[in-house]
């Protein structure tokens, strides 16, 4: 699935007329559902003065003094890393091959009710669209697997356990991302004075994956995820839009191989071939993206997986390399890495928005988290061989059975009908 995810000197930030500012609760904070308008949110760095204008990218300012942009980039990487980040790289703007991918991959349907992946014309194949202005993008690696955790093959064994994908664990990465390219630009507009600039991780029109290739960050798997022969795949990635003409990385070689074991890996057989993914058939896509009824076919195959998927991941070689991350914020809250399907079931909506703010489930809603633990649930009673459990199970799905949504209470009852009838001696 194309792209299935960012603080010194505040006061000395221009918004110029012809892009202006808005500022939201985290003032030089850029983050907003590609769905919403806010998406469309500029950022500036930096204070005007008469001393020092430019013109990059074709600006109609005047630069009294251009850096040296050689330095420049070496002087990113070293902040990126001083800030946490794991890796930064630096591209242009030229994606016509991944538009091309794009466009058949939308052609397909293969997107499925994400709507936003067709809304945005080429702005997401065109940086310069998106943010005018634009010439390079400097891209920004941040690892995230939790210190301390349930092994994820353990959970994935055991029915009556909920799997969430390792990278929702903590807190929303959005939050921890953004800041944190904001620091780096504050860093740049510290060195060089005003230059325009956009800060992006997972909330807009952006191919992060291409860019990142592009920015020697790594090589997209046959997965579609971008993997790093020092990190494998579990990381985050977060995107400035510059103005500025830095010199860019050479892209990373490809290392997969013959090797397909992300492919046979997959529950639900989304990655119906290297490189190419149908999002209507991704447990990510079902659990976290899609809102409606999950289809009744691919229920079954969903297991306990109740947010995304890490199969691939998880299968992947290249993962034996990951790095466990430094960041307080991607530790593991409320016992998520292997608490019990019930358990999260018996949650009510107010405790559902008591324990969860913060966090990337958060994001998709109570209805649709309880609709997935709900199919959790069912799976469970169809493979678990502990009575005390499947009895304890039922009990906590008869008490939905009412639910005032629709949308559970489906699931619910489909929940209930895979009890496994008792044999009869």
């Amino acid at each position: 699935m194309p792209e299935p995810p960012q603080h010194a000197a505040r006061e000395r930030r221009l918004a110029r007329a012809e892009l202006p500012l808005e500022i939201n609760d985290e003032p030089g904070l850029e983050y907003a559902p590609e769905g919403s308008a806010e998406r469309d949110r500029v950022r500036l760095g930096g204070q005007e003065t008469a001393e020092l204008r430019f013109k990059i990218g074709g600006m109609q300012d005047v630069l009294t003094q251009a850096p040296d942009f050689g330095v420049l980039a070496r002087d990113i990487k070293r902040w990126g890393e001083e800030l946490g980040f794991q890796q930064i790289g630096i591209s242009d703007c030229e994606l016509g091959a991944a538009e091309e991918r794009l466009r058949a991959w939308l052609a397909r349907g293969w997107h499925g009710d994400m709507d936003y992946m067709a809304a945005h014309g080429t702005k997401r194949s065109r940086p310069g669209e998106l943010v005018p202005g634009t010439v390079r993008i400097i891209t920004a690696r941040l690892n995230y697997v939790a210190p301390a955790g349930a092994p994820p093959h353990d959970v994935l064994q055991d029915p009556t356990l909920a799997y969430v994908s390792r990278y929702a664990l903590g807190r929303d990465y959005h939050k921890v991302i953004r800041r944190r390219l904001q620091r780096l630009a504050d860093r740049i507009t510290e060195a060089v004075g005003p230059f325009r600039y956009r800060a992006f991780t997972d909330s807009a029109p952006v191919m992060e994956v291409a860019l990142a290739e592009k920015a020697g960050l790594g090589w997209r798997g046959k997965h579609t995820l971008l993997l790093n022969r020092n990190a494998g795949s579990y990381f985050f990635l977060g995107e400035l839009y510059t103005d500025l003409p830095l010199p860019v990385d050479a892209p990373a070689d490809k290392h997969c191989g013959t090797c397909n074991q992300c492919i046979t890996a997959c529950p639900t057989g989304a990655i119906v071939a290297p490189y190419e993914l149908d999002a209507r058939r991704c447990i990510s896509y079902l659990t976290i993206e899609h809102k409606g009824a999950i289809p009744e076919a691919l229920r079954p195959l969903i297991g306990n997986r109740v947010y995304g998927c890490d199969d691939c991941q998880l299968a992947c070689p290249w993962n034996r390399f990951a790095q466990v991350s430094a960041e307080p914020d991607f530790t593991v809250r409320h016992g998520l890495d292997s608490a019990k399907l019930r358990s999260l079931f018996a949650w009510t909506e107010a405790e559902f928005h008591e324990r969860l703010p913060g966090s990337a489930i958060h994001r998709i809603g109570f209805e649709r988290w309880t609709r997935n633990l709900a199919v959790g649930l069912g799976n469970a009673l169809r493979n678990s061989a502990d009575p005390v459990e499947t009895a304890a199970i039922t009990q906590a799905l008869e008490q939905r059975m009412n639910d005032p949504s629709a949308l559970i209470r489906e699931h619910v009852a489909w929940a209930l009908s895979q009890r496994v009838a008792p044999a009869i001696e």
